[in-house]
């Protein structure tokens, strides 16, 4: 596990899908939990899948806490952060004060110490537990820029698409840029907002009309299109 999660981190799409395989059961116990708030089961699975890979890519063995004890509060929070965005849930008055504070904190300790902090020195240092600022985070949005995750961290289209058994990344970068022009004109909007400007999927939906879920469903047909020329 240890080791398929250092290489998921390294950016090797191969140990992400293994690593979302042996989860699936985790994953689709918690999008479970928010069955019949008004939102596909794909839907809701593909958001727990989105906050599974940020917790790999966020998950530090230094936090000292097992990678699934940190990974629940994550994948949960990117459901709700949808539904908040989406008007289904409300965040509690109480959970907006510990966020304020852990931003101010933060801020504070990023200036003493020249550098960013790593969620376990925020949360070493604000007294609580590093689920706990994550669960925070996932809550009201970012406390910091600690965790970032696919096109977040700046992941580019091709580690998404997958190019296993591609050896030459010029021939795929080519490739990619043939098969971006045979899609569709919204296709080809969405994909070069969200991988092309690193613009999250609600900025997305805003500036085209459209709902969150609906920008996800046509980022997934224009993945499956571009593997589909490409692989």
């Amino acid at each position: 596990m240890r080791q398929l999660l250092r290489q998921a981190r390294e950016g090797d799409t191969g140990a992400c899908g293994q690593l979302v395989e042996e989860n699936n059961g985790l994953i689709w116990a918690i999008a479970r939990r928010y069955f019949g708030r008004g939102v596909e089961p794909d839907d809701l699975y593909q958001l727990a899948s989105l906050g599974f890979l940020k917790a790999v890519r966020g998950y530090d063995d230094a936090y000292g806490t097992e990678f699934s004890t940190y990974a629940v509060p994550k994948i949960a929070g990117e459901i709700r952060r949808f539904l908040r965005d989406d008007g289904t849930v409300k965040v509690s008055r109480a959970v907006k004060e510990q966020a304020s504070r852990l931003r101010r904190l933060q801020s504070e300790m990023e200036s003493e110490l020249g550098r960013e902090v790593t969620v376990g020195e925020l949360a070493a240092r604000a007294g609580v537990t590093p689920e706990e600022v994550a669960a925070c985070e996932q809550a009201v949005g970012p406390v910091d820029s600690l965790q970032r995750a696919l096109s977040e961290d700046g992941a580019s289209l091709g580690e998404v698409i997958g190019d296993e058994g591609i050896e030459d990344r010029v021939t795929l970068r080519l490739s990619l840029q043939q098969a971006l022009s045979q899609l569709p004109d919204r296709e080809k909007q969405v994909i070069s907002m969200r991988y092309g400007r690193d613009m999250t999927q609600a900025q997305v939906a805003a500036v085209i009309g459209v709902s969150q879920v609906q920008v996800s469903r046509i980022e997934r047909r224009a993945i499956d299109l571009l593997r589909r020329e490409i692989l």
